[in-house]
């Protein structure tokens, strides 16, 4: 089948990503037999009217289109980024009549609320390395039938939800293929994900709904060379885009001796759990190529962290940031304020502390987003700031009452006198 798989993405408000899912899903369709060819929209100076001729080019039996963003994220004057989303299936309902199929990071979590907002045929939710290429197998037969993860129109999710096992079966090595040219933007970063699902549950995040609880990890090996694959096509700079690089500790260890086998390393960004860093594994993520950091650690306050569900202290975050700092690494921070619980003196206390670091770089967020099925949702529910059936899907947020004049005024005042930290 012709298969035309669309990022639907625009936008590059935390840095410039290409739309690694998608390349992973356009892989396995190809290995299936497919014929698969892929459109970012992110990189055309005119990206509904590249659509409209890829659709006339190519005539595609089935319309897969990613959905990475839902929103911007930002609480003073939120942008709702999934109409770039609806621009997108609106060119494709104009000029074919091919099935469309969504799925990507920001479909994962609203995938029946998203499903009917675009008006798609079909979604779907979590991976889709397996279940992609099953379902144009079926609509190749004729029907689609019940598969993990799979929303239809009027049905519904047809099959639970189910996570690969063995990442390594995947094809993924040569992902880096569908980013040809890619490698002389400045200011890009090629992603690579070594693992998938994260255990910690901290109370806002939305990666459980995407990956899984459990983390399943690619074997070293098979990292480090599909990293010299890629640096040999002409990528020098790498974004490990794993929740927790350093998780498990062991693994992020073995990964960094592999890769400090090959000829030639990367410079690479990676986002650390600031708990438990110990100075072998920052020295060894050195040697391998690691030049830069995310460490979010959103407070500087025990209570503000503990209400979070964050399982480390902050004496742990200054431990690694200085070791981190002492290896040359740089670090960016994350400051997440308004927290349930939160007051003046912790929040002056979270600004203290982040000054105290002395990172390169940081970013303070007022607000926290509000994703269905967290730890934050149950709480803003508990204080009737949503209602039960508030599905979320247009942003909000949760700001602790009480805090709504006071805290944008002192953040707006700590930034102005530290240009190192952006909101």
């Amino acid at each position: 089948m012709r298969v035309l798989l669309v990022s639907a993405n625009r936008e590059d408000f935390n840095m410039v990503a290409l739309p690694l899912g998608l390349a992973y899903v356009a892989e396995a369709a190809g290995a299936a037999g497919h014929d698969v060819r892929m459109v970012d929209l992110a990189r055309r100076d005119e990206p509904l009217a590249s659509l409209r001729r890829a659709l006339a080019d190519f005539d595609p039996e089935v319309i897969g289109i990613s959905v990475r963003n839902i929103d911007d994220q930002a609480r003073s004057h939120p942008r709702f980024l999934l109409d770039q989303a609806q621009d997108a299936v609106a060119v494709c309902r104009q000029a074919s009549s091919a099935p469309i199929v969504l799925g990507g990071a920001g479909y994962s979590i609203f995938p029946r609320q998203v499903l009917e907002y675009l008006g798609a045929d079909a979604g779907v939710a979590g991976e889709g390395e397996e279940v992609f290429p099953a379902y144009l197998r079926d609509l190749a037969e004729g029907r689609p039938r019940p598969r993990p993860g799979l929303y239809l129109k009027g049905i519904g999710l047809t099959a639970p939800r189910a996570f690969a096992e063995d990442l390594d079966a995947l094809p993924w090595q040569n992902a880096h293929i569908w980013f040809e040219g890619a490698h002389t933007d400045a200011n890009l970063w090629m992603p690579i994900q070594t693992r998938r699902g994260c255990p910690l549950n901290c109370a806002y995040c939305s990666t459980s709904a995407i990956e899984g609880r459990r983390i399943r990890r690619r074997s070293p090996g098979a990292v480090a060379r599909a990293v010299g694959t890629i640096m040999e096509a002409g990528f020098e700079r790498l974004y490990f885009t794993d929740n927790t690089f350093n998780l498990p500790p062991s693994y992020a260890l073995d990964l960094c001796r592999e890769l400090q086998k090959l000829p030639r390393q990367p410079r690479w960004h990676g986002i650390l759990f600031p708990g438990r860093l110990s100075a072998e594994l920052v020295s060894a993520m050195r040697q391998a190529g690691c030049g830069e950091v995310s460490l979010g650690f959103e407070s500087g306050s025990a209570g503000t962290l503990s209400t979070l569900n964050k399982h480390f202290s902050a004496r742990e975050v200054r431990d690694a940031a200085r070791r981190l700092g002492d290896a040359g690494i740089q670090r960016t921070g994350f400051l997440l304020l308004g927290a349930p619980g939160e007051t003046e003196a912790s929040v002056e206390e979270s600004l203290r502390f982040a000054e105290s670091l002395e990172l390169e770089r940081g970013k303070v967020t007022v607000g926290i987003r509000i994703y269905p099925d967290t730890l934050l949702a149950g709480a803003a529910e508990a204080r009737h700031l949503i209602s039960p059936g508030d599905d979320l899907l247009r942003p909000r947020f949760y700001l602790e009452p009480g805090l709504e004049r006071w805290l944008p005024e002192i953040v707006a005042g700590w930034l102005a006198t530290h240009p190192a930290w952006t909101a």
